[in-house]
C-alpha cells in the first residue's frame, strides 16, 4: 500500500499539472502589411495580397488598409499590432509607396513621409498637433528591426506600379522606394530581404500588352481587378523563386516554370 507521502506527492504533482497553462503553439504565419495594393477590397477591385495564400503552403494574415503609407500605417498602431502578434520564424512582408510621396505643406494628410533616404526628420503639424515625421526607409527599418526582434523574418518589396500602359505605350521607371526598401534591408541586416515586386508586375504587364492590361484596372490606374490581383501576386511570386525563395524557400506550391513571366 502508497504510503501517505507518496499519495501526497502524487496530488501535488497533479494539481500543479492541472494548473500549468495549457500553451497551443501556431503554424508558421505569413503576415502582410501595405496599402490598398495589397489589401482586401469589396468593389470591384482586389489587393494582390488575397491571393498569396494560393501561392504558399503558410497561412497568410493580410493586415494590409487602403489608403496606408509607412508613415500612417506605423502612427496608428498598425505595424505594432504585428510586432505584437509574431512569433518566432514567422514571416512578415511590407510593401507600401502609393501613398508615401507628396508634400507636408501647406497641408499634412498624414500621409507623406519626410523627403530623404536616412534618418533625416520633419517638423510638421498634423490635426492641429505638431508632429516629427520620418523618412519611409526609416519607418520600414524600425518596423523591421523590431519585428527581427521578435525572431521573425522581414520580407521589404516595391510598390506595384500604375498602369504603365496609361500614355499610350509602356512606361515604367522603379520608383524612389525601391531604392528606399533596398536601403531599408540593408540596415535591417540578414534576417530582411527584398523583392522587386514593381519590376516584375511591370514585366508581366509588358507582356500582355495594353488591351489585356487596361481590362485590369477597372477604375483607375492604380487598383487592379481581381484578375489583376492575382496577375500581381504571380508576379510577387515569380521574384521570390527567380531569387530561389528566400525566406518562404520551400513554402511556395509554384514551380518557377509555371508562374508566368520571366526572370529579371
Amino acid at each position: 500500500m502508497p504510503s501517505l507521502s507518496s499519495l501526497l506527492s502524487v496530488l501535488s504533482l497533479s494539481s500543479l499539472a492541472l494548473g500549468a497553462p495549457h500553451v497551443v503553439k501556431r503554424a508558421q504565419t505569413v503576415w502582410l502589411a501595405g496599402d490598398s495594393t495589397m489589401a482586401k477590397a469589396s468593389d470591384n477591385t482586389q489587393g494582390w495580397g488575397e491571393y498569396l495564400k494560393y501561392s504558399l503552403s503558410l497561412p497568410v494574415n493580410n493586415k494590409a488598409i487602403g489608403g496606408r503609407s509607412a508613415r500612417s500605417y506605423t502612427v496608428e498602431g498598425r505595424f505594432q499590432t504585428i510586432i505584437d502578434s509574431v512569433a518566432s520564424n514567422d514571416i512578415v512582408i511590407i510593401e507600401f509607396g502609393h501613398n508615401d510621396g507628396g508634400s507636408l505643406t501647406p497641408t499634412d494628410n498624414g500621409r507623406t513621409d519626410c523627403p530623404g533616404a536616412g534618418a533625416e526628420t520633419c517638423k510638421s503639424t498634423y490635426n492641429g498637433q505638431a508632429v516629427t515625421v520620418l523618412t519611409y526607409p526609416a519607418y520600414l527599418v524600425n518596423a523591421g528591426k523590431a519585428l527581427v526582434a521578435k525572431g521573425a523574418k522581414v520580407i521589404i518589396a516595391s510598390p506595384t506600379p500604375n498602369n504603365p500602359w496609361e500614355g499610350g505605350t509602356f512606361s515604367y521607371t522603379s520608383p524612389r522606394f525601391t531604392t528606399y526598401g533596398k536601403s531599408a534591408v540593408s540596415q535591417i541586416g540578414s534576417s530582411a530581404m527584398f523583392v522587386d515586386h514593381g519590376l516584375y508586375v511591370a514585366n508581366i504587364f509588358k507582356t500582355l500588352g495594353k488591351a489585356k492590361v487596361d481590362t485590369l484596372f477597372p477604375n483607375d490606374h492604380t487598383h487592379t481587378s481581381a484578375a489583376g490581383a492575382e496577375t500581381v501576386e504571380k508576379a510577387f511570386v515569380k521574384a521570390l523563386l527567380c531569387g530561389g525563395g528566400g525566406f518562404l524557400d520551400g513554402f511556395v506550391k509554384n514551380g518557377t516554370a509555371s508562374v508566368e513571366g520571366a526572370c529579371v
